[in-house]
């Protein structure tokens, strides 16, 4: 990873600092998956709000930034377009009490579970999702209604302004550190757009755009009147991720042209009032089982993504500050989030992992910081919509294409040949599932299981015994590997009940039997040496394999005389054992 993430103390003024850059990136990210979710923006603005002050306070990663997310929209889009706004308030609520419980029961230590290649390609992916995401904001909606990339003088201006962003970030630190350079980047490229915007002529602008170069207002009256078109198309078809798919050369129609007409400036705008509890601005839904059982999947779905994203995010943060989070405390954290965020009228949310970088980017290491973020926030909302409105998006853009540079690990691609073919296999594989099919959450357990079975593959093929032949002529299979269901056929191939003599000992003191697959075939091949006549010991099996023999009701005991703590055996051949003392004597 590039070093832009430099190592910095904690302190009030970075952390202030930081999280005033935060919440002008917060801003059209939160507005965006407003509308993927089919809500309103300033729904969106409000969950942010909550979630980013919350987990700030109650979460186990100081200097990690929460707030509404992509992943979440894509969940309660369908929840809102089947049933209605009213259901996805209490959805909302039933996810953070079901994260609460996973944070209490302790399955945040989960997250250690996840390979380091898994993490790899989950990186690399998440940057290239990033930066594919920075595209939209180049677009513009044109006379036809139809959303399209901006040509000409408005598209040179904006990639000059991304660039000299993009310059400011990397350049700055080495001059001075006083103040966040992702934050004078902005505060410096919105003073230039400004001026640009009344100095050139309103010839030079895009489409249905009231800027030159576009801004924060702007994008929000592009996606609005992008809505309204497609809403007035009716039926339109949909893309892997549920986006319009309309065609380039379309008509405007007369119902096109007056839903555009009816979008303004003033009607896009991210101004409102203080949030209020959603049963005093929504019809309450009845509270009976059957909206239990429409709701429930959807949060439990919601419960999921929402902690695997955050803890992943965690994680992350924790390797770049070289620090240790509580992922736990975070569920709880994410969890009480939730809960308020659906009560006050939210959409949910999770960590944001674009956001939590440009934090650590900028210096953010303490909860004041996400803190500060939420608050500035929600005071952008009540009282600086139109400050806010004015912010170019080649600023924000710029902002996240550096984070892209930091986020992905470059690393990673010199090590094709000097890491194991599977580990690379694992980490393409998860990058390019994040970046095809932009679902963190799935990418990531998709890589677990290709990982496990990986895992479960190389180790089927370790298990071995070394043979003797004792002073008794008992035949000893001494075992060396472990006993779990990819490694049984190789087990069994290790004996030869029809040849081997009357007396064999099997040692279990170099191996361990892992599950109930192990277990018959230990109890198969107990019953085959038995249908022979021949007398089969179990030596040095552990206290977790005897555990498991005896819930599996066979019938076994300790032979204290042999093996004081593990010798294994059934009681018929206790008994010969004992007739054979008897007769000595």
């Amino acid at each position: 990873m590039l070093n832009f993430f430099q190592n910095r103390q904690q302190n009030i003024k970075n952390d202030l600092l930081s999280g005033l850059t935060v919440a002008l990136a917060l801003v059209p990210e939160a507005v965006a998956f407003a509308f993927v979710a089919g809500v309103s923006p300033v729904i969106g603005l409000y969950s942010a709000f909550f979630l980013g002050l919350l987990t700030a306070i109650f979460g186990g990663r100081p200097g990690m930034i929460s707030g509404a997310t992509g992943a979440m929209a894509v969940i309660v889009v369908s929840l809102v377009a089947v049933h209605g706004i009213e259901y996805m308030f209490p959805a909302v609520i039933l996810c953070g009490l079901l994260q609460i419980t996973f944070g209490l029961t302790r399955l945040g230590v989960l997250i250690r579970m996840v390979p380091h290649s898994v993490m790899l390609g989950f990186v690399n992916g998440l940057a290239i999702v990033i930066g594919m995401a920075q595209f939209g904001s180049f677009q513009t909606i044109s006379d036809s209604g139809v959303l399209s990339y901006l040509s000409g003088p408005p598209l040179w201006i904006m990639l000059a302004l991304t660039a000299v962003t993009m310059l400011i970030i990397w350049q700055l630190p080495k001059f001075t550190r006083a103040i966040p350079s992702s934050l004078a980047a902005l505060l410096l490229i919105t003073i230039a757009s400004v001026a640009i915007n009344q100095t050139l002529d309103k010839s030079w602008t895009a489409p249905n755009q009231e800027h030159v170069v576009m801004t924060v207002g702007d994008m929000l009256l592009t996606n609005a009147k992008s809505k309204a078109a497609t809403a007035a198309r009716g039926d339109v078809a949909t893309d892997a991720h549920g986006a319009a798919v309309v065609d380039a050369n379309a008509e405007l129609t007369p119902e096109v042209a007056a839903a555009m007409a009816s979008v303004t400036p003033e009607t896009t705008g991210i101004s409102g009032g203080l949030p209020r509890l959603f049963f005093l601005e929504y019809v309450l839904p009845p509270l009976t089982w059957e909206t239990l059982l429409i709701i429930l999947p959807y949060s439990f779905v919601l419960a999921a993504v929402g902690l695997i994203e955050s803890l992943m995010t965690l994680t992350l943060v924790d390797e770049i500050t070289e620090t240790q989070g509580s992922g736990n405390r975070e569920c709880v954290g994410q969890g009480i989030a939730n809960v308020v965020c659906g009560l006050f009228g939210g959409m949910g949310g999770c960590a944001m992992i674009g956001q939590s970088l440009i934090n650590v980017n900028s210096g953010g290491r303490g909860r004041l910081s996400g803190v500060t973020a939420a608050v500035c926030l929600l005071a952008f909302v009540l009282f600086l919509a139109p400050w806010i409105e004015m912010i170019p998006m080649a600023a924000l853009v710029g902002v996240m294409f550096m984070v892209v540079i930091g986020t992905f690990e470059w690393a990673s691609l010199q090590m094709f040949g000097k890491v194991p073919a599977s580990d690379y296999f694992v980490m393409l594989v998860v990058a390019g599932y994040t970046a095809v099919m932009h679902d963190l959450a799935t990418a990531v357990i998709l890589g677990v299981i290709v990982s496990a079975l990986v895992f479960a593959w190389r180790h089927s093929k370790n298990i071995g015994a070394d043979i003797k032949i004792n002073e008794e002529g008992a035949k000893v299979y001494q075992l060396h590997g472990p006993l779990f269901f990819a490694s049984v056929t190789s087990f069994k191939k290790l004996f030869d009940p029809e040849n081997d003599p009357e007396d064999v000992v099997i040692d279990f003191y170099y191996t361990r039997v892992y599950d109930q697959s192990g277990m018959e075939a230990i109890t198969g091949l107990t019953e085959k040496y038995d249908q022979l006549g021949k007398r089969l010991v179990l030596t040095h099996l552990s206290p977790e394999c005897r555990k498991m023999l005896d819930r599996a009701h066979k019938i076994v005991t300790v032979n204290h005389a042999e093996e004081p703590q593990y010798h294994v055996t059934t009681e018929r051949i206790l008994k010969v054992e004992k007739t054979k003392e008897e007769t000595r004597a």
